[in-house]
């Protein structure tokens, strides 16, 4: 959006010509938003996965189960680095952990974050022609 002087250039072809609220439009909207404390938790949930190690994580942890050291080989990072990263995910409930022995293995946490990652992949590797059409289909695998 241009601003000049203050005002909004509407000749810009992503701004209204003309300045109109639908009040009814805007109080369904409204109705449909979630909490507020919701909305942060998914805010902060998005700023979680805007890392690529923790992405590389989540992508490899929906193929199977992994312990620290399978995925500190993967991303080639240390364990403790890759230990603060699983960290980081626990605590947004992104992943989980078993203990087997002297063994921790990590999994995803539910079937959500499975559909929520293929999903953003989806939409990461849409191509779109220049009339509007997808050109290619996504596979259904996360990694």
């Amino acid at each position: 959006m241009q601003v000049f002087g203050g005002t909004v250039d509407r000749r810009s072809p992503d701004v209204c010509e003309i300045h109109y609220v639908n009040e009814d439009h805007v109080r369904i909207a409204r109705q449909a938003l979630s909490p507020e404390r919701e909305i942060l938790s998914l805010a902060e949930t998005f700023k979680t996965l805007g890392d690529p190690t923790r992405v590389k994580v989540l992508q490899a942890l929906s193929v199977e189960e992994l312990c620290v050291c399978d995925l500190a080989r993967l991303l080639g990072i240390s364990e403790s680095a890759t230990s603060h990263q699983l960290r980081v995910l626990r605590n947004k409930k992104l992943v989980r952990y078993r203990k087997e022995g002297k063994m921790v293995f990590y999994s995803l946490d539910d079937t959500h974050i499975e559909v929520l990652m293929k999903e953003a992949l989806r939409h990461v590797r849409e191509e779109v022609d220049s009339g509007g059409r997808v050109a290619g289909q996504v596979g259904e695998s996360v990694a």
